[in-house]
């Protein structure tokens, strides 16, 4: 019964810092595209590439902070979750604030359907939708990255136990190969 507890505060937690760190993200996000937006440089599309340098802080500090209340523990799954979490909430938020944007500040949105190739099928709803997309993956792809660069604990025997492994010989073991 304790495992289960403490399997379950676990799942909770990381939760719980997923949609803290997203939504630091998603601040982050939206301050740049204003200050962006203020300053002129909005149509600038190289300065988008500054956004995954936003999603890379959050997705480390959110896995380190996971680790930090963990006893210094994380395995790899959970830290490729917690930072796939944090990009899934980051950029849904941010989506929805710029499909509102979209809609308020109508000159934005006729300038980028004049400006991009396919910008008469744009409307707010695929542009957030992109975004959105976008988002997600790219804050995957930085998960993955970050999961395989940083230290994680060995993974955890499978459910069923050790899987047999056959020898040069044919002779059946459930020891794992010593390197």
């Amino acid at each position: 019964m304790n495992t289960r507890i403490k399997d379950l505060w676990n799942k909770y937690h990381s939760w719980e810092v997923s949609s803290i760190y997203g939504t630091l993200v998603f601040l982050g996000l939206t301050v740049y595209m204003l200050l962006m937006y203020a300053v002129g440089a909005i149509h600038v599309i190289e300065l988008r590439f500054l956004n995954l340098f936003i999603m890379l802080a959050g997705i480390y500090y959110a896995i380190k902070q996971y680790r930090r209340t963990h006893n210094g523990m994380i395995s790899y799954f959970r830290a490729l979750t917690i930072g796939t979490g944090v990009a899934g909430i980051a950029s849904a938020t941010f989506a929805l604030f710029l499909f509102a944007f979209l809609k308020l500040e109508g000159n934005l949105m006729e300038s980028i359907q004049k400006s991009e190739q396919i910008g008469r099928y744009l409307n707010p709803y695929i542009a957030s939708f992109a975004v959105m997309l976008e988002g997600f993956f790219s804050g995957f792809g930085l998960s993955y990255l970050l999961c395989n660069y940083m230290v994680t604990d060995t993974p955890s025997d499978p459910v069923g136990g050790i899987i047999p492994i056959a020898d040069a010989d044919g002779h059946y073991t459930s020891d794992a190969p010593h390197s």
